[in-house]
């Protein structure tokens, strides 16, 4: 008798990071030791704080005039639409394919978020969005380049200006990623930016606000908590301009501290190489599953260099039982997909129905995209063997149904 083969499963967990770097561990360690860990509380007024300093060195990368550490990521989308001017009631734009905080962040406002289709490219749908704009007379775009998908941006920014639209983008999950070789997040009015644990720089939470606006970073500034002491920031407009607004800003207490601006520093040394890795993970997966009968992988536009810190991939055509059984085979032997199509939200996997207060009308085409759409995360303490084993693993199952 022939033994039966064992179905080769995954062993790793799909939710552990690779370790803080030392000199991050390091940096914090001295910064727990002085005490200091509010971002004003330095030993000179003159002294440049571990904030200040991440704000001015993310500046440089990102090639932007400014930049505001905050709280988180989804903090950073309310603060820069606030600065922006979006009021209560006001209608904001925002792809109906993002995550919830993107949705939130509106309704945190009161505005009114107006969501827009998602093509089968999992990009902003621009004919859509040109119509929900003539429909609601949005001045607001919120645009999420979820999962690090990025859309045609020459033509978003031109329609932006020509419509009088203020464009916002959510470059959570592009950080680092650029198009026609300008920096992912300045083709817009403002850019926002998260290290969260499960970006592409790692302090837990923590968002970052970059823009080329000197008003718009007076604003953030003052809104942000400087308690009048905004002279202590690094990449800031000129001090005379904050003061005019001094009086006419809420302050919203949303700081960075010490502690996670003294873990990000040391982080954006190795961002550039660590981009490398994950879009190495990626391309094994890519091109392992591209001529899989039944797959469909999102096209990256000729123009855009992309960022991956996830896999995703659509199955056409399958209904929701198949989904749900491939998703538990693979689970079975330690593959963690996630569906977006489930009718229950699990995690960050939710879709724009499951998000009642938005009130939004249908999007029927996002709709069939979400439906047999499969996301899969790619943390860096996974090898290119890993992303290997795990294109094997789905090439099977994939197959197999």
């Amino acid at each position: 008798m022939h033994a039966i083969a064992t179905p080769q499963r995954f062993d790793k967990p799909f939710t552990q990071q690779e370790p803080i770097p030392e000199d991050a561990i390091e940096a914090a360690v001295r910064v727990m030791r002085s005490g200091r860990l509010h971002r004003y509380n330095t030993l000179t007024p003159d002294a440049l704080s571990e904030t200040a300093a991440l704000e001015q060195e993310y500046a440089q990368r990102q090639q932007a005039a400014f930049c505001i550490a905050c709280a988180s990521g989804g903090y950073a989308l309310q603060l820069a639409m606030r600065a922006a001017g979006v009021a209560t009631g006001a209608a904001v734009l925002t792809n109906a394919f993002t995550l919830s905080p993107v949705p939130g962040a509106i309704h945190a406002l009161g505005a009114r978020p107006v969501l827009v289709e998602t093509t089968d490219q999992l990009v902003i749908d621009l004919d859509d969005l040109a119509g929900k704009q003539r429909d609601c007379d949005a001045r607001y775009l919120l645009l999420s380049h979820m999962r690090g998908h990025i859309a045609d941006m020459h033509a978003i920014a031109r329609w932006c200006k020509e419509r009088g639209v203020t464009l916002i983008e959510d470059c959570a999950h592009t950080m680092g990623a650029r198009f026609d070789d300008v920096p992912s997040g300045n083709h817009g009015a403002l850019a926002c930016f998260s290290t969260q644990t499960y970006k592409h720089v790692n302090s837990g939470e923590g968002g970052l606000i970059t823009t080329d606006d000197a008003q718009l970073a007076a604003r953030l500034i003052l809104m942000s908590g400087s308690y009048m002491l905004y002279e202590r920031h690094a990449a800031r407009p000129e001090a005379a301009l904050i003061d005019a607004l001094r009086h006419d800003m809420p302050n919203l207490s949303g700081r960075m501290d010490e502690l996670r601006a003294a873990i990000l520093r040391p982080q954006l040394d190795t961002l550039d190489t660590n981009l490398e890795r994950w879009n190495a993970l990626h391309t094994v997966l890519t091109e392992a599953l591209r001529e899989v009968p039944g797959v469909s992988l999102a096209t990256p536009h000729p123009k855009a260099r992309e960022v991956h810190s996830s896999f995703q991939l659509r199955l056409p055509g399958r209904d929701g039982e198949a989904m749900q059984d491939l998703v538990a085979r693979c689970a079975a032997r330690g593959v963690e997909l996630k569906w977006f199509g489930d009718r229950v939200a699990r995690g960050y996997t939710s879709q724009y129905t499951h998000w009642r207060y938005t009130d939004s009308a249908p999007c029927p085409t996002t709709d069939t995209v979400l439906s047999t759409l499969l996301d899969l995360r790619l943390p860096l303490s996974f090898s290119r063997a890993d992303a290997g084993v795990l294109a094997a693993i789905l090439r099977e199952e994939l197959t197999a149904a």
